[in-house]
C-alpha cells in the first residue's frame, strides 16, 4: 500500500518560467539514469527481495523517497513551462536560429501531447523504457547496479545545474545532489553490509571457483597500445575477493580457432560459394525427435 500526500519533499519554485529548461530536465525525469528508472529499479529489488527485515526495509524506503523525487521533477517541469509556448526565453530561442540550433527549443510535446506538463521520457522525448532498470534478486548485484544508478544521475543532476541562472531550480538541485551523494553511500554501505552478514558470495557462488578456468581468472589481457595499464592495482596484488591473485599478460595468444560462421542453409539464401562443405540440414536431413516431427509437419517444402 501507498499513501500520498500533497506536500513535495522539497519546495520546487522556480523564479520564472522557461520553457527551454524545462526540455533539459526531461533527462533527470525519464531518461536512463533519471528518477523514474531509479524508482522502478529499486521497487523491483524490494518486492524481489526474499529476505524480511533490513534489507528490504531500507530497499523499499529509498524506493518510495524515489516516487517523490519523480513528483519534485514532474512538478517543477510543469512549473517551467507555465504560460509556454509565449514565453520569452522561447521567443528569443525563435528569433535567433544560431540560439535556437544551441539550445533547441522547448519540446513540442509538452505542449501538444501533455498540455503545458512533462512528459515520461528523456530530454530528446524518447519515452522511459523498463529496460533500464536492473532487479536481479541478488542483492550485491543489484546494490552494485544501485551505486552506478546514483553516480550517473549525480553527474547529470550536476551538468544541469550549470545550465541554469534560477535560484529556485538550482535549489531544489541541490537538494537533489544531497540525496544522491547519500544514496550512492548508502548502497556502499549496504555492500559492506552483506559482506559482513556473511552474503557477499552469493553474487557468485563460491563452488564455482572450482568449476571456471581459474588460470584465465587472474590476469589483464594486455590488447590495446597504451604502455601502462599494467601501473594499477588491477594487475598485481590480491584481487578483492580475497582469493585470485591479479596479473598482467603483456603478450596475450588467441585461444580459439579462425571465427567462421557455419555453411548457410539453402532455403536462407545467403550467398555461399561452397567453400565450407554443405550445411548440415542438407548432409543429416530432417532432425529426429518431436522437434523434428514439428519442423517435418510445417515444412512446406518436404515431399
Amino acid at each position: 500500500m501507498f499513501r500520498h500526500t500533497d506536500y513535495l519533499q522539497f519546495d520546487v519554485k522556480p523564479e520564472k518560467p522557461d520553457p527551454v529548461y524545462a526540455r533539459k530536465l526531461q533527462e533527470l525525469l525519464g531518461g536512463a539514469y533519471g528518477e523514474m528508472t531509479v524508482t522502478m529499479q529499486y521497487l523491483f529489488q524490494g518486492w524481489n527481495c526474499r529476505m524480511p527485515g533490513k534489507y528490504k526495509d531500507m530497499i523499499m524506503d529509498i524506493a518510495t523517497e524515489e516516487i517523490g523525487h519523480v513528483e519534485m521533477i514532474a512538478t517543477m517541469v510543469a512549473r517551467l513551462l507555465e504560460g509556454a509556448p509565449a514565453t520569452r526565453a522561447t521567443q528569443e530561442a525563435a528569433a535567433d536560429p544560431v540560439v535556437g540550433a544551441v539550445l533547441g527549443g522547448m519540446d513540442p510535446q509538452q505542449a501538444i501531447i501533455s498540455g503545458g506538463g512533462p512528459t515520461l521520457s528523456d530530454s530528446n522525448g524518447v519515452p522511459w523504457n523498463g529496460r533500464y532498470i536492473v532487479a536481479s534478486g541478488n542483492l550485491l548485484a543489484d546494490f552494485y547496479a544501485n551505486v552506478t544508478a546514483e553516480a550517473q544521475g549525480r553527474i547529470q543532476t550536476a551538468r544541469l545545474y550549470h545550465m541554469t541562472d534560477d535560484p529556485g531550480v538550482k535549489d531544489m538541485l541541490k537538494f537533489n545532489l544531497a540525496r544522491d551523494t547519500y544514496h550512492q553511500n548508502m548502497w556502499l554501505s549496504g555492500i559492506e553490509q552483506l559482506k559482513a552478514d556473511g552474503l557477499e558470495g552469493t553474487v557468485a557462488p563460491n563452488a564455482l571457483f572450482d568449476e571456471e578456468h581459474s588460470e584465465h581468472a587472474t590476469s589483464l589481457w594486455h590488447l590495446s597500445d597504451g604502455a601502462e595499464a599494467d601501473q594499477g592495482m588491477w594487475a598485481s596484488g590480491t584481487a578483492p575477493d580475497g582469493v585470485h591473485h591479479n596479473g598482467f599478460l603483456a603478450d596475450p595468444q588467441p585461444l580459439g580457432d579462425k571465427a567462421s560462421a557455419p555453411p548457410p542453409d539453402p532455403k536462407l539464401y545467403a550467398t555461399y560459394d561452397g567453400s565450407q562443405g554443405e550445411p548440415r540440414s542438407a548432409v543429416l536431413g530432417t532432425q529426429t525427435g518431436l522437434v523434428g516431427k514439428v519442423k517435418d509437419a510445417l515444412d512446406p517444402d518436404k515431399p
